[in-house]
């Protein structure tokens, strides 16, 4: 692992951000369990924040202008979303870059940098 580099550069930039979250929201929409959150959502855009998030959180280019991640998934919250659904989240990222050949010291650093959302996201 480059110490000097961000998660961003060595998981390839943007191009593999990009892939990622095409095959991430797959997995998403395809889980029981994450999928009614996700339903009647604009998928595209959707993806776009998510791509823009990823590369900002990973060290890349601050590309995300969106809402604070509470005010974000607050309507999501009161949904019922919780730690059940987040660890879910994770688990789809951590494989999702794992079946692109990512090593697990860089996984590794991808799920503490999504970990370090969650009370964020889950609005605590």
């Amino acid at each position: 692992m480059n110490q000097t580099q961000s998660l961003y550069e060595q998981l390839g930039g943007e191009k593999m951000v990009d892939k990622t979250v095409t095959i991430f929201y797959r997995k998403v929409l395809a889980d029981p369990l994450l999928r009614p959150f996700f339903e009647g959502m604009d998928m595209t855009r959707l993806e776009a924040m998510q791509r823009a998030f990823l590369i900002t959180v990973f060290g890349g280019p601050n590309a995300y202008s969106g809402r604070d991640m509470s005010r974000a998934h607050t309507r999501l919250v009161q949904r019922g979303m919780s730690d059940v659904h987040f660890d879910a989240v994770v688990r789809h990222l951590d494989t999702t870059l794992e079946e692109q050949g990512v090593n697990k010291t860089l996984r590794d650093w991808a799920r503490a940098l999504t970990e370090s959302m969650r009370k964020d996201i889950l609005g605590r």
